[in-house]
């Protein structure tokens, strides 16, 4: 038996042909009402088709499921979507499942791009597995189209794996796939048969075909050869230009002139070109060989086609599980569609409720909350643009229906956006059924409607003879026997077209009819008795579309709980109608209408809606104002953390360089004692002096090394405490940093001397200058300096006390402002922000120089208080801030 055979040899079988099996979310069928928003049995399918179909056309269902188009990532999808055939919940279970679907596509994104997940490689197998099971050969590029399908798919659902792994909330992507057969065993086959990328069947896909092709190959060498030595022995007798080897009437030749055919005894013409002079002759040797190349040719042909057939069978018998893998994958498709529709238009996720909670006990609660949606139609427009720049994006609107209230009656103008908030309501409706997010703010809460059903528009039919109130009422009735408790109502300009009482009285019955038999029902009217029902009964709620009394213009605002006004006469008269028949309508108007309130109504609620337009206003400055003193209150506490930080770094970094000093001088001065002990036991009378001198003038550079210079300066060196600087002097002074300065005047009564540095004058305390360190030159001997060996310990201590003092650095958590207060006051902020400060740290105190009260005050406060170590001036430039160390 052959490798073939042994691979691929299934035991013969009767198939089937069979269609793909229907997913739980794809309907399979191909009329528009395919798209079920239910999945009752029992209503009267003559009706329930027609008005959902009618219902789906209103709301523009098709064009919203266009939108998905340019966001599917295969062919399926792609013709899903522009069929409206995408998958819809027959349940709040599965309008949630597929909800999260659409979540975990979005969190999948995070993480890998949706092309990069690699969908747009597989491709719709149906019409090649229908061929298959037909009974038609497959050819090899569908077979390598199946095989690369059902790698890519593979290659998804690891993908998606490992995804999942690092991030739970890809897990509902995993589950579509997970249970599938990925057909791996017939992969493999058709990759052992076929190369997919040169398209060509192998060798080794049999071994007939392999020794088939085997010896057509060493007869086509014979062949070939055999005319090569002809052609050159014609072409040297002078029978062509140049030898030619070629192919005629499928069987291999050489050319010669047709007046040398004699050269070619026996052979066979087969071919003449056009002008007649050349002859295509196979010579007689040849015969033999060339129907050898036909018998191979046709045996390796045959033995293709039975390897199709046999790859076309084990594709048939996969049908089913090939079949249901794509509606996984479309499923996977039109979930990442969604997920990518919700990030181009900003979407939120919704929230579905199956029954109104009833027994919360809060009748403010809301069966419907939705913040700022807009209809996804008119936002996709502006959002598809090449340049929205000009564009006018769509009114957001709030929809806010009470859990109680089962009928919301909304009034208003003419072109004020009634219709717009009805279609607004139903699409949206659809789409949280269809795991799409709402192009909405917050998070949108609306119950599952089994039912969505609308009587929008201009139903009037010529053919059926139907008036527009006719066909209204038809539409209506139809409405009426198909909805149920959990459905979606919506009714335009309820009743009307008609005589205005009698549509009054109608339009009542039919709301209190369907007050208890729907979940929510939304009309809109122009009847102001319709608004009046909720006076006397609860399930009923008011809205009213706003108008503008200034502009004359919808807002294209609901103000829910409120009740709106047609405004026709104004509206009429703003756009130039006539005043008689203006002035003749108020008559007539105030006739039908003699209760004197209307015009009251009418005002008040003007003077309501410009009153409430004041208090948002003044609530929306509030809220900017104080988003803007928390942006500066955050500020400011960013840098203050920022400087104790720094101060804290500083700190630690002069501590550390601090220890580490002593540390070298220890090590340094431990070594010098070792030596010095250790040169001690040889040294000899004379040279002991020497070794104590030499020691000692070592232990004196370790000291210079580690000491500040301005400690080595003492009463010997001439700066006593008592030091007087004369005028013209250079001193350092050490209050600006210890720079070089000029003695201007001579210290008088209030200890201050008068030094210009550079060009700057400055008085400063007379302890805050020093002497300029002499120089070894100008040094004498008969001064009583200290030698640098005579240096102790002592000093080097007072080094490492001085880094230990606090840092001075001014920040607003160590400064104290008192300018401006009573002298109470100021006593008491004093000691509350003493007793509030850590122990070692400092505080800045800012008096100002005025007339000097609360300074003298708090220089006496400071000077007794406990908690006080010491106090000076922040610095010789500012007499107007004293430094308080806290003990």
């Amino acid at each position: 038996m052959n490798t073939l055979s042994l691979h691929l040899l299934i035991p013969t079988a009767i198939h089937l042909r069979s269609s793909r099996a229907a997913s739980p979310y794809f309907p399979r069928a191909s009329s528009p009402s395919s798209l079920r928003i239910t999945s009752s049995s029992n209503l009267r399918a003559d009706d329930s088709q027609s008005i959902e179909s009618q219902t789906l056309e209103v709301l523009e269902w098709r064009a919203l499921c266009n939108q998905l188009s340019p966001f599917a990532s295969t062919s399926m999808g792609l013709s899903a979507t522009k069929a409206a055939d995408i998958p819809v919940g027959n349940s709040p279970e599965e309008s949630r499942s597929l909800l999260d679907e659409t979540a975990a596509a979005l969190a999948a994104m995070e993480a890998m791009e949706p092309r990069g997940l690699g969908l747009s490689e597989i491709l719709d197998l149906s019409e090649v597995v229908e061929r298959a099971m037909a009974g038609q050969l497959l050819t090899v590029r569908e077979l390598c189209a199946v095989r690369g399908t059902l790698m890519a798919a593979s290659s998804v659902f690891e993908k998606l794996r490992r995804a999942a792994n690092s991030d739970k909330r890809v897990t509902p992507l995993v589950k579509i796939l997970e249970g599938c057969d990925f057909k791996t065993t017939l992969e493999h086959k058709i990759g052992f048969c076929i190369d997919s990328n040169t398209s060509v069947i192998l060798d080794r896909a049999s071994e007939d075909l392999e020794i088939i092709r085997s010896e057509r190959k060493r007869n086509m060498e014979n062949l070939d050869s055999l005319l090569k030595k002809v052609s050159t022995k014609i072409y040297r007798a002078g029978g062509i230009d140049r030898p030619t080897v070629t192919k005629r009437r499928s069987r291999m030749c050489v050319a010669i002139r047709a007046t040398r055919k004699r050269l070619l005894p026996g052979g066979v013409v087969l071919s003449v070109s056009s002008s007649g002079a050349t002859c295509y002759m196979e010579p007689k040797e040849a015969v033999e060989l060339n129907n050898m190349e036909v018998r191979h040719a046709y045996s390796e042909r045959a033995e293709e086609m039975a390897i199709l057939s046999i790859l076309t069978s084990e594709v048939s018998a996969a049908q089913s599980g090939i079949l249901h893998l794509l509606d996984r994958i479309l499923q996977l498709d039109v979930a990442f569609a969604r997920a990518s529709h919700a990030k181009w238009m900003n979407g939120v996720y919704p929230k579905l409720t199956k029954t109104v909670d009833m027994d919360d006990g809060d009748i403010t609660s809301l069966a419907v909350d939705i913040d700022s949606v807009q209809h996804p139609l008119l936002l996709g427009s502006v959002l598809g643009s090449s340049s929205n720049g000009g564009s006018l994006f769509p009114v957001p609107i709030d929809i806010k229906v009470e859990s109680r209230s089962k009928v919301v009656v909304i009034s208003g103008p003419n072109t004020g956006g009634k219709t717009a908030l009805l279609k607004t309501l139903g699409l949206i409706s659809l789409m949280s059924k269809s795991g799409m997010y709402l192009p909405a703010k917050n998070r949108p809460r609306l119950p599952w409607f089994d039912l969505i059903l609308a009587d929008i528009g201009d139903p009037q039919s010529l053919e059926q003879s139907l008036s527009t109130f006719s066909g209204h009422i038809s539409r209506i009735r139809q409405i009426l026997n198909i909805a149920s408790e959990n459905s979606l109502v919506l009714l335009d300009e309820i009743c009307s077209g008609t005589d205005p009482s009698e549509g009054v009285a109608l339009a009542t019955s039919i709301l209190r009819y369907i007050k208890n038999r729907v979940n929510v029902a939304v009309v809109s009217t122009h009847y102001g008795d319709l608004s009046r029902l909720k006076d006397n009964e609860t399930q009923f709620q008011n809205a009213a579309m706003e108008f503008s009394m200034e502009t004359l213009q919808p807002t294209f605002r609901v103000l829910w709980g409120s009740t709106g006004e047609s405004n026709a006469l104004r509206v009429a008269k703003s756009i130039g109608f006539d005043g008689r028949i203006l002035e003749h309508a108020h008559e007539w108007r105030e006739r039908l209408k003699p209760e004197q309130e209307v015009e009251r109504k009418g005002s008040l609620f003007q003077s309501l809606v410009e009153e409430r337009n004041k208090l948002n206003l003044q609530a929306s400055k509030a809220a900017a104002l104080h988003r803007d003193l928390m942006n500066l209150y955050r500020e400011l506490e960013h840098e203050s953390r920022d400087l104790e930080k720094r101060e804290k770094a500083l700190f630690k970094k002069e501590t550390q360089k601090v220890q580490e000093d002593l540390s070298s001088a220890k090590s340094k001065m431990q070594k010098l004692v070792d030596e010095f002990e250790s040169q001690l036991e040889t040294v000899t009378a004379d040279e002991y002096n020497s070794l104590i001198l030499k020691t000692e003038e070592a232990v004196a550079d370790i000291i210079e090394d580690y000491c500040p210079k301005n400690l080595l300066l003492t009463e010997e060196e001439g700066y006593t405490s008592d030091y007087s600087p004369q005028a013209g002097e250079k001193v350092m002074v050490t209050g600006l940093g210890g720079k070089l300065g000029t003695v201007v005047e001579e210290p008088g009564d209030d200890e201050t001397i008068l030094v210009q540095q550079g060009k700057m004058r400055v008085r400063v305390n007379r302890k805050d200058i020093a002497p300029l360190p002499r120089t070894k030159t100008t040094e004498t001997p008969n001064r009583s300096l200290r030698s640098k060996r005579q240096v102790s310990m002592k000093e080097l201590g007072s080094v490492l006390q001085m880094h230990s003092e606090p840092v001075r650095i001014q920040t607003s958590k160590n400064t104290l402002d008192l300018r401006g207060m009573q002298v109470e006051e100021a006593i008491y902020q004093l000691d509350v922000a003493i007793s509030g400060r850590e122990s070692g740290s400092i505080l800045f105190i800012i008096h100002g120089m005025g007339t000097g009260v609360i300074k003298e005050l708090v220089l006496q406060r400071l000077s007794k208080h406990s908690r006080v170590s010491r106090y000076e001036q922040a610095n010789p430039m500012n007499h107007g801030c004293t430094v308080a160390y806290i003990k």
